[in-house]
């Protein structure tokens, strides 16, 4: 099932490669993303290196999940708080390769469950311009067209 999209990654965006990745969350987030309480619309992905063991993590950033609200007042939960991506070693040094090279970007596209884990579906992306955006909405107007008289004549 899937809990959200994020609409504005693919308008952005040129999707040049796609991942899955499990995200780490506490119990009330599960029970929020479950009932679909969050946003993926300024969302983004950063890689660190562990400053102890040097291993590279992955991060969700600006990811909003509302706090659940039958578990009760927490102070100290923060809503846009990072979250931590669970990767192979494989998949998080190609992202850090690709990150680390100018004008791209990682970018979530959407959360959905896969068995009973929740996962975050990753592209590898790169910036378009002005220009590309226009060609998109002209494109998407004239499907929209096509698909209206489409059921017209019918």
């Amino acid at each position: 099932m899937i809990y959200a999209v994020n609409k504005t990654a693919k308008f952005k965006y040129h999707v040049l490669q796609t991942y899955e990745a499990g995200i780490v969350l506490t119990g009330p987030e599960v029970k929020s993303v479950r009932a679909s309480q969050l946003s993926l619309k300024e969302a983004f992905v950063t890689i660190t290196t562990h400053p102890r063991t040097g291993r590279v993590q992955a991060y969700l950033t600006n990811c909003h999940i509302s706090p659940y609200a039958k578990a009760g007042p927490n102070p100290d939960y923060h809503p846009t708080q990072r979250r931590r991506l669970l990767l192979h070693r494989r998949e998080l040094a190609s992202l850090a390769g690709h990150a680390q090279q100018a004008g791209l970007t990682v970018v979530p596209l959407s959360v959905y469950t896969r068995g009973t884990q929740i996962k975050v579906e990753l592209a590898v992306a790169r910036g378009k311009k002005q220009f590309d955006k226009r060609e998109t909405i002209r494109r998407r107007d004239i499907a929209r067209d096509v698909a209206r008289t489409l059921r017209r004549s019918k």
